[in-house]
This record gives C-alpha cells, structure tokens and sequence, in this order.
C-alpha cells in the first residue's frame, strides 16, 4: 500500500532532501545538491518565491520506506498575470512504480483542480533561475549543479499516464580549444565604437553588487517574450544577490555598458562544482565548504548559466564583445571545457550564438503536460 505525507518540519523535508541521495546511490552521473541550501528553498519564510507562489512537498511511502517525492507549486504571478491556468510539479524523484508515481502525481492533480486550473506541467520549480525538465537524453552524462538527473524510466512512467510533450531543452558542450578568436575580436571591436559601448570586469564580488538589481531587470526585459518565462520580482532580486552572487567567481560575471553606463549585456558563468559536490556528499561542514572554494577558483571547467542583451541591441553582435572577455580571462585560467545550461529548443538566437565553436549537444531534457 502506497501512502502519501506531506513535509512540512525541518525533519520532514530533510527526509524529503534526503531521497535521492539513496536513489542514485553510486550513480556516477547524479550531483548531489546541498542539503542545506535546499531547506533554505523550501523555508516559506526565507525564499522569496513564496510571496507569489505556494507549494506543498509530498513523500510516498510504502512499508515505512519513501519510494518517491514530488513538490505541487502554483506560481501565481503565471497564473494571474499571464493567464496560464497551470498547477507546476517539480522535484520530482520516484522508485520505478508507475502507481508510486501515479499516487504522488494526484496530490498535484488534487492542488489544480481545487483552484480551478486547466493543467500540470512538470518538472519546473518556482521560477526561471530553478531547475526545469526531466532528462530524456544523456544518461551516460554528469548533470550540473542546476540541473536534475534522473533515471530512463521517468519518461516512460509520464508517458503511460497520458502526459504530452511540452517544451525541449537541449544542453550542449565544446572543448574551449573550440573557440577561435578570429571570429569575434576584430567584430568586438568595430561594434564597441559603433555604438560607443565598453566590457566592464571585475576581480572583487563587492564591485558587481551595485550593478546586479539593473542586471536583473535587462534579464527581464531579455526572455521577457519567451512563453515559458515570469519575471523576477524585486524581493526575488535581493534573494538571489545574497544567495548566489557571491557564490560566483567575479572573473566570470562580464557586463557591456553604453557612453552612459546603462547596462545593454551581461553574462554570467559558473566553475563547475559538480566534482567538489559530489565528494562533499549535501554537506557544507566540516569540509565541504572548503571543496566549493577550491572549485570556485581553481576549476578548469565552466558552466554557461546566463545571457541576456537589451531588445534594442540583440542582432547587433554585442556578444562579441562578452565572448572576447571570456576568452581572455578562460586563456590566462586555462578552462578546458565549456558547458551550458538548459535551452529551450525554441530559441534560436541562443542557439545561433555558439555555432562557431562547434558544440556537441550531450543532453536534452523536456517537460510534460497533461490537461486537469
């Protein structure tokens, strides 16, 4: 017999954290997360998401044992603003046992319809900058610290209960020894005096914090278009300034500013954490922080998390420009391998800026819809 809890105490959703670190025990590809950053996510008192949204994080059990998890969000700022009448699900993990998943999926089922909503889509989490997507391929793969792995059999469990295709992400990879310079310095340099723009780098994370709240709002303005995307809200920019800006080396946070200092890009790349994470196992102490600095600064590869360029400047070439910087600062660091994060399949512009470094598309991910 199958038996649903919700997690709401500390010691409940460390449990609910917890799962899958038994789930894909000795599984080379899956990236622990850090157990207390994930509480801290879902503290409806400390994740500013939850001023727009609410969740409820389930745990499936049989004979005592969790088999499976599943959080049910309602972001409404997506529902009320942008009239999209869908109830999301996300960390998502699961025994396989399509009645095990078939059970937690109703918890979701049960949240939308009580507000009358019109569908589920899943796996997505709060808002843009969480994980969204369930692997469909790239198995053999080793995730990212912003990504969800998981097994084969997840596809085939969402669809047996009569889920349909979504949205695509594809993730790709290239070795930096893939990127020539020739094909954007001289181009960098005639659209800087073109349009009198100029790189901005930095060395200290104190320096980039007075320019993160309009890095945010050109983020907004940036996939402002795209159907999948809900603005960040003011709160959530403080939020994610504490949380994870000084988690970045400041080497790789690029900005272009115009003669008057108004932000037109920026770009954000993360080293890579996966090997220090998967040693320190969810935990910060007593080492594990230790194991994040060092990667943080000595990690010789790179994670493509962010870019956006003003509307006013897209189709203009101003990447060039971040592209020039980060071959500078990737030369002198000696990066060897360039990783991005989740793309919708869709977007064509993101797409189009890598094709000259010849990237290898490693894995892509989709999520699943199903009508209420």
């Amino acid at each position: 017999m199958i038996t649903i809890k919700e997690a709401k105490s500390k010691k409940e959703l460390t449990k609910y954290i917890k799962f899958p670190f038994s789930l894909y025990k000795d599984n080379p590809y899956w990236v622990p997360p850090i157990i207390s950053d994930e509480l801290e996510s879902f503290d409806k008192t400390k994740n500013p998401a939850f001023d727009n949204a609410e969740a409820y994080f389930y745990l499936a059990y049989r004979d005592n044992k969790i088999v499976g998890r599943i959080t049910a969000i309602i972001n409404w700022s997506e529902v009320n603003n942008q009239h999209k009448r869908k109830v999301r699900f996300g960390w998502f993990d699961v025994i396989d046992d399509i009645e095990v998943t078939k059970a937690l999926l109703e918890k979701v089922y049960e949240l939308g319809r009580k507000h009358n909503l019109e569908h589920a889509e899943g796996p997505m989490g709060f808002s843009n900058l969480d994980k969204v997507g369930v692997l469909t391929e790239g198995f053999d793969q080793v995730g990212t610290m912003i990504t969800w792995y998981n097994h084969e059999y997840y596809v085939r469990h969402f669809e047996e209960l009569g889920f349909q295709v979504e949205k695509q992400y594809i993730e790709s990879i290239f070795p930096f020894s893939n990127v020539k310079p020739e094909f954007f310095q001289k181009a960098q340099e005639l659209i800087k005096k073109r349009y009198g723009l100029k790189a901005l780098n930095f060395t200290k994370t104190k320096d980039i914090m007075p320019h993160v709240d309009k890095m945010f709002d050109l983020f907004n303005e940036s996939y402002e278009k795209l159907a999948s995307f809900v603005a960040i809200s003011d709160v959530q920019k403080e939020y994610f300034k504490k949380k994870y800006i000084s988690f970045i080396n400041p080497e790789y946070i690029k900005f272009v500013v115009d003669k008057d200092d108004n932000l037109v890009a920026f770009s954000i790349v993360m080293p890579s954490f996966v090997e220090a994470l998967q040693k320190i196992r969810g935990k910060l102490f007593p080492f594990g922080f230790l194991q994040l600095l060092k990667a943080r600064k000595h990690s010789k590869d790179v994670v493509f998390y962010l870019i956006g360029v003003h509307p006013e400047y897209q189709n203009k070439g101003v990447t060039a420009i971040i592209f020039d910087e980060y071959y500078k600062t990737f030369s002198a660091k000696g990066i060897q391998t360039c990783i991005r994060t989740p793309e919708l399949l869709e977007n064509n512009a993101i797409h189009l800026l890598w094709k000259n470094f010849n990237p290898i598309i490693h894995c892509q991910r989709k999520t699943y819809l199903k009508n209420l």
